[in-house]
């Protein structure tokens, strides 16, 4: 059947439509994936910043809160300190944050140890700790806040200065060179923090606040990568910030230390709080900025006289911060938003080859149905055929007989066969075609039996007879008995068929060969002829219904295309199967196997 120039069209415009939706789909899924992966950078390290902040609001305020003047120390006047002390413990979210607390003085003085019981500081005997605090705090040029080896804070304790009224904030030039002359120390307030406390409270929590979905793995190093939490493993982390940051995002300057009582400001995170009374010196911020380090100043300003650094906080790489590192669960946010566009590519590639099947699918399921109609109509024309011939003689040969044309008893005779023979051809035209019409239906019904290979055989060659002597064939046979369990109506219609077609497909050579073999569960019968044989082609199709090869029309050899569709359906309703071999122009050989029933 010839296919139309407009079905190539439509099919070949729908590939290229199913084509161009696929490259706009991977381009639209690309950005989205790139726009995605910004977005959860973004996300990860405003979520990372967030962590930091609130914890360095933790560790400001166990440090600045606790900023108190040398005169205390000297007085042995700890009222200032247990205020500062119980407004902390009542502020915080984790009072048990600070361990312990230990007054260094500068002198050979004995180290003082805060007494919560007693509530004031008590001399307390050296311990290698102590000793090694002893040790880092004596040179005030290379004075570090943070001790984050040993979990300690060192807020300095400065001797009192002079009063100034009023404080300005100025931004210095990192160019600005300036001679900046520190005050002297009285002491270092050493703030033992809890490393319990820091590793399973706080930085869980922080974790479960920030990160509570469980997308993301956290990791916490000191400087040089000592780690303070787990490790997550390989691959670069996706975000990261700074732990342990005392430096303040505000200095707040009361003149009145009452008004600190009535405002909530005073303990706010990242607030630089200080009260005093000085006369006739001004106080400065400065805040070098570049792109290096940053170091945050507060000088003392005499007027012409040198300036003195009362604190000086320095993000130099010698800082001994933490560093927080967040890192996707998938091993990036690079590697998540790949996979996931890996995952959405998939998923649309797959709906649009989906797509593509089901438009192949019509095509050929409609190809097919043009064929199986064209074979349809082949059919009726056959049929049409084989049916006029025979009922044409039998109309002929009943007319004469009516008319009197031959009233001796030999023509008669004659007349009398032709008709039966025709008839019986007619006969098994109309049960071939009313046993596919009843195979196809799915209401055929098989009376299964005991029966043997020869039984079948020896059945077939019987119904046969007639046309094999009126056709001179030679029949060999080779049979090895074997049980069965089947129709025998059924299988012996089967080997008709493969025996008939042998004969018509003969090629003008009568000979025919049937075996019966056993091949263990399996039992063969073969039909075998010297005929015209099949072609490659045309063997794929031989068993599907209505189909008759060219050569074989052409020939007009009478047939209508249902027998060997026949065979194959009773041979898979026993649960065996038929195949053919064949070779043009040498023959061909139909094979029925069968199971053999077991005894």
């Amino acid at each position: 059947m010839k296919r139309t120039p407009y079905t190539y069209f439509a099919v070949f415009g729908l590939l290229s439509l199913l084509c161009i939706l696929a490259v706009l789909q991977y381009n639209a899924l690309r950005r989205i994936s790139e726009s995605d992966g910004e977005k959860a950078h973004k996300h990860a390290q405003e979520q990372a910043d967030r962590f930091a902040a609130d914890f360095n609001r933790e560790i400001q305020g166990a440090y600045f809160n606790f900023q108190t003047d040398a005169d205390n120390w000297k007085n042995r006047d700890w009222t200032g300190f247990n205020e500062r002390y119980a407004y902390w413990r009542e502020k915080t979210s984790y009072p048990d944050l600070i361990s312990d607390f230990y007054f260094v003085p500068q002198a050979d003085s004995p180290v003082l140890l805060y007494d919560r019981s007693s509530m004031i500081f008590v001399p307390v005997e050296e311990t290698p700790t102590i000793i090694e605090l002893r040790k880092r705090f004596a040179d005030p040029n290379n004075f570090k806040p943070i001790q984050d080896d040993l979990y300690t804070l060192a807020l300095p304790i400065h001797e009192a200065d002079e009063k100034i009224p009023r404080i300005f904030v100025r931004t210095s030039d990192l160019e600005q060179k300036t001679v900046l002359r520190a005050p002297a120390w009285y002491g270092v307030l050493a703030i033992k923090l809890n490393e319990d406390t820091i590793k399973s409270r706080i930085i869980p929590d922080l974790q479960s606040k920030y990160f509570g979905e469980g997308d993301f793995r956290i990791s916490v190093t000191a400087k040089g990568g000592r780690p303070i939490t787990a490790a997550f493993g390989d691959g670069k982390a996706d975000a990261s910030s700074k732990l342990f940051d005392l430096s303040p995002e505000n200095i707040i300057q009361y003149a009145n230390k009452d008004i600190l009582s009535n405002l909530d400001a005073e303990r706010r995170t990242g607030n630089l709080v200080m009260n005093s009374q000085i006369e006739r010196r001004t106080m400065s911020l400065s805040n070098t900025n570049s792109a290096g380090p940053e170091t945050f100043q507060i000088e003392l300003n005499r007027g012409d006289g040198p300036k003195t650094a009362i604190f000086t906080r320095s993000s130099s790489g010698d800082d001994p911060g933490w560093l927080l590192q967040i890192q996707h669960e998938a091993g990036s946010i690079d590697a998540y938003t790949a996979s996931t566009f890996k995952r959405n590519l998939a998923v649309g590639s797959g709906l649009l080859v989906l797509l593509a099947l089901a438009i192949g699918s019509i095509f050929y399921s409609g190809q097919r149905a043009k064929v199986l109609a064209q074979r349809q109509i082949d059919f009726v024309s056959s049929v049409s055929h084989e049916l006029r011939t025979p009922l044409a003689v039998i109309y002929s040969a009943g007319e004469n007989l009516a008319d009197g044309v031959t009233k001796e008893s030999g023509h008669v005779t004659r007349y009398g066969e032709l008709i039966k023979s025709e008839g019986k051809k007619l006969s098994s035209m109309v049960e071939q075609i009313l046993a596919f019409a009843g195979a196809n239906s799915g209401h055929k019904k098989y009376s299964f039996r005991e029966t043997t290979t020869i039984e079948i055989v020896n059945d077939a060659l019987a119904e046969c007879l007639p046309l094999l002597k009126s056709n001179a064939v030679e029949v060999e046979t080779n049979l090895a008995d074997a049980p069965l369990s089947g129709d025998m109506s059924a299988l012996s219609a089967a080997v008709q068929n493969l025996i008939g077609n042998a004969v018509k497909y003969g090629n003008g050579r009568h000979w025919v060969r049937i075996t019966a073999s056993n091949g263990g569960a399996h039992v063969r019968i073969s039909v075998e002829d010297r005929g015209i044989g099949i072609s490659k082609k045309d063997l794929r199709q031989v068993f599907k219904p209505f189909y008759r090869s060219r050569e074989v029309v052409d020939a007009q050899i009478h047939g209508n295309g249902l027998g060997l569709s026949l065979v194959e359906q009773i041979a898979e309703a026993h649960g065996g199967k038929v195949v053919a071999k064949s070779e043009p122009g040498k023959g061909s050989i139909f094979t029925i196997e069968l199971p053999i029933m077991q005894l």
